[in-house]
């Protein structure tokens, strides 16, 4: 992942910048009060993530400015693709759990593969937040950060959107399904 590129070629970042502008003006309810000038000057200023944005993009992420971090004032990139990201699924919670199966192992777990893209799992607040701006996961879920007094037990969390409504569900960290990825978080 983050690691197989230096850097984006500059006919690749252009036509990514282009790709995450129009989506931007597409989906303005998702950011009001946000220009994306300030927002591309921001990742102008930080190549490495573009990088990881690529890596949002190239996994099926279609990542998307939805906010503004009250504390650090930084742009917050979520995963806005309807369903969970195709090229994160089936992946266990995280390196532990993946080491703990004995067999029939995943490629990867969500936290491992979101630390290679530079990227973070959603909160189940933050994903809570992105289901205000639309339908996200109907028909798939999304492994969420875990709280550590979960995780200590070998539980981890995970959510959809089922009945108009947000669920937050528990599962053992090594369980992993076809129709489970993660949603990322970027701060730019």
């Amino acid at each position: 992942m983050k690691n197989s590129k230096i850097a984006l070629s500059p006919e690749h970042r252009m036509a990514l910048l282009k790709e995450l502008q129009q989506r931007f003006e597409n989906n303005s309810h998702r950011h009001e009060g946000i220009a994306w000038e300030k927002v591309r000057q921001r990742l102008e200023d930080q190549p490495e993530k573009l990088l990881a944005l690529d890596e949002m993009e190239e996994t099926g992420g279609e990542p998307d400015v939805v906010g503004v971090d009250k504390h650090t004032g930084e742009y917050l990139f979520f995963d806005c693709a309807a369903e969970s990201p195709k090229g994160r699924r089936s992946l266990c919670y995280d390196r532990e759990a993946l080491d703990s199966r004995k067999e029939h192992k995943p490629q990867n777990s969500a936290v491992d593969l979101a630390k290679a893209m530079g990227i973070s799992l959603l909160t189940e607040q933050q994903y809570r937040d992105l289901q205000q701006l639309g339908k996200f996961d109907t028909k798939t879920s999304s492994w969420v950060a875990t709280p550590a007094e979960i995780r200590k037990h070998g539980g981890a969390i995970f959510c959809d959107c089922r009945y108009d409504h947000v669920f937050t569900y528990h599962n053992g960290a090594e369980s992993y399904y076809a129709a489970r990825g993660f949603r990322g978080v970027l701060k730019v």
